[in-house]
């Protein structure tokens, strides 16, 4: 029996992924990760339930975090965003 090959599937995800999601927002482009290393995923369980912002902020990266404050973003579109990435990444992300 063969070793599980962990970088050919690594591949296979990616090609079927992509290496990010991405969404628009007016005419502006972000672009978060279909999957999390395991020092994002403990920076993401460090965070408070409620830090809506650290969550963006560690899954945009802070350049695009700062474009992203630049429009006007309701929760309710902040929800609408998260919901998709879970369902498109599998990730679930802003469940409670």
């Amino acid at each position: 029996m063969s070793a599980f090959d962990v970088n050919a599937a690594r591949a296979q995800r990616q090609e079927a992924l992509g290496r990010t999601w991405s969404f628009t927002l007016d005419d502006d482009t972000f672009e978060m990760p279909n999957e999390l290393s395991r020092r994002t995923a403990r920076e993401l369980r460090e965070l408070d339930d409620n830090d809506i912002d650290g969550l963006l902020r560690l899954l945009l990266g802070e350049q695009q975090f700062a474009r992203f404050n630049r429009h006007d973003v309701s929760m309710q579109d902040v929800a609408a965003i998260l919901e998709a990435y879970g369902k498109e990444t599998g990730l679930g992300l802003g469940e409670g």
